[in-house]
């Protein structure tokens, strides 16, 4: 790999011997062949974001926690959603023109842990989860969440044993509250773990 600027490294390494990377003064790198185990503990020390994916199919709310959620593009303004196509909303999600992401604040863990359950009755999962219609296509949104999307479907594209859904943003929260009391701190994800407890980095 070139160094800063370009330059190839001062002892490019023998053919037939990869660069791990190691340095004298940094750390023993201990490689592990692809699979899914591998992917599955190196993106365990990946912090995420946790989010409520919902949509309507026949008048049905469906909903599910998600944290694969990524902006993609500013122009036109795109985001994806990967759901897993074990998932019992991934065909209703599939099938929607329009879905809405919620983004959990750290106090909604229950709501998070709720939609995460698969043994949940699908038919009345909203019974004790305040929400409200969005306002293009009445799909709900979680109430408290720190922020929301409602999307109208882009793309799908295969990705393994997950979709990848690519919504266009036609509507969202306003600006929120980044100082004083108001501000809320975000729920995320860590080493199989809800994670409440965010530390300000200011």
């Amino acid at each position: 790999m070139p160094s800063e600027g370009g330059r190839p490294p001062s002892n490019p390494p023998r053919r037939g011997q990869p660069d791990t990377g190691a340095r004298p003064d940094g750390p023993i790198l201990e490689e592990v062949a692809g699979s899914a185990d591998g992917l599955r503990h190196v993106m365990t020390h990946f912090a995420s974001g946790v989010t409520v994916v919902t949509a309507l199919q026949h008048g049905v709310k469906h909903a599910m926690t998600a944290t694969a959620v990524s902006s993609v593009s500013l122009v036109p303004p795109l985001i994806l959603v990967c759901v897993s196509r074990s998932s019992r909303s991934h065909t209703a999600i599939m099938e929607a023109d329009a879905w809405c992401v919620s983004l959990l604040a750290a106090e909604q863990e229950p709501v998070a842990r709720h939609f995460a359950n698969r043994g949940r009755d699908l038919l009345t999962q909203f019974d004790h989860v305040p929400y409200t219609p969005s306002p293009g296509s009445g799909t709900p949104l979680i109430d408290g969440a720190l922020a929301w999307m409602e999307c109208v479907t882009y793309g799908r594209h295969d990705g393994g044993d997950h979709t990848i859904m690519v919504g266009e943003l036609v509507h969202a929260s306003g600006p929120v509250t980044l100082e004083g009391p108001g501000r809320k701190a975000p729920l995320t994800y860590y080493q199989g773990t809800y994670s409440p407890n965010v530390i300000d980095p200011r």
